[in-house]
């Protein structure tokens, strides 16, 4: 079913930008509603321009992994649309290689911080597949900007 407040931002977002693509992503961040609130806060502040998921995940799901320059409009715990998000940059890597300057662009205060973090969701994300989480699995990450808030 598709979400009636991303189709209303993504439409007012049209208005104001020339030769947008049709296809958009829509999506919250984390697992909770608490979570979803929160990171989407950072981003709407400016603090957060940055998100790693799983691999495996999309591999299991079949889908696309994320492209530079693709759209994503962002959602609170809600499921109301907050703001839109364009890719920048697109890397894969394990785990266990996150740097401190990643760890920052998610909003996260160090690589400690982010590991401990990372570590329980995508344990979660893992269990919920029936497979086990390794610090080797490889991670997608996507550097993003905001380029439209609700």
């Amino acid at each position: 079913m598709e979400n009636e407040s991303a189709k209303d931002l993504w439409e007012s977002f049209q208005q104001q930008i020339t030769n947008l693509p049709e296809k958009y992503d829509v999506w919250s961040f984390g697992d909770t509603k608490e979570s979803a609130d929160e990171l989407a806060a950072l981003v709407l502040a400016g603090l957060k321009t940055a998100t790693c998921s799983l691999k495996r995940m999309y591999e299991i799901d079949g889908a696309d992994l994320p492209q530079v320059g693709t759209y994503s409009v962002i959602l609170d715990g809600d499921d109301q649309a907050v703001g839109i998000i364009q890719n920048l940059e697109v890397k894969v890597f394990p785990f266990d290689e996150v740097t401190e300057e990643i760890a920052i662009a998610e909003g996260d205060r160090s690589v400690e911080y982010w590991s401990d973090v990372h570590k329980e969701f995508f344990k979660r994300e893992c269990q919920s597949i029936g497979e086990s989480f390794s610090t080797k699995m490889e991670v997608v990450f996507e550097r993003f900007e905001l380029v439209y808030a609700a």
